[in-house]
């Protein structure tokens, strides 16, 4: 009785370190690699005055110049601006004039320094929603 306790002692023992090595390699080979997470981001955080408006944060760790550039659908430039320095944030309004109520624009945000660039797509439209709620008393 002893020999068949311990011979499934011994082979409990080899099932989970067989399984061990299975799920480690499994992971391992499962683990995908992350692309570089940009060091530039824009994003829409909200209306002032029913308009927008877009922060762009350039987290750079080495001083740099970047030439920020916003278009129209027929590439027509509403601005272009440079910015300087490490960890670099600037909050752009955008008005009813900088192309109507609804349209469609890019933001190029370049580095001197490295001449690479990164390009966002803005699509503006607006819409109505009306709400009704029935309750009974």
């Amino acid at each position: 009785m002893k020999n068949v306790m311990k011979n499934y002692k011994t082979l409990a023992i080899a099932l989970f370190a067989a399984l061990s090595v299975a799920s480690t390699s499994n992971v391992m080979a499962n683990e995908e690699v992350k692309p570089k997470s940009s060091v530039i981001d824009l994003k829409f955080i909200g209306n002032i005055e029913n308009q927008p408006v877009f922060q762009l944060n350039v987290n750079n760790t080495e001083n740099d110049e970047y030439i920020v550039t916003f278009r129209d659908e027929q590439n027509n430039v509403l601005y272009s601006g440079k910015l300087k320095g490490i960890n670099i944030t600037k909050n752009f309004q955008l008005s009813s004039e900088d192309g109507g109520e609804e349209n469609t624009m890019s933001v190029e945000v370049r580095s001197k320094k490295t001449s690479k660039s990164e390009v966002y797509k803005i699509n503006r439209t607006r819409s109505f929603t009306e709400e009704i709620v029935v309750n009974k008393l």
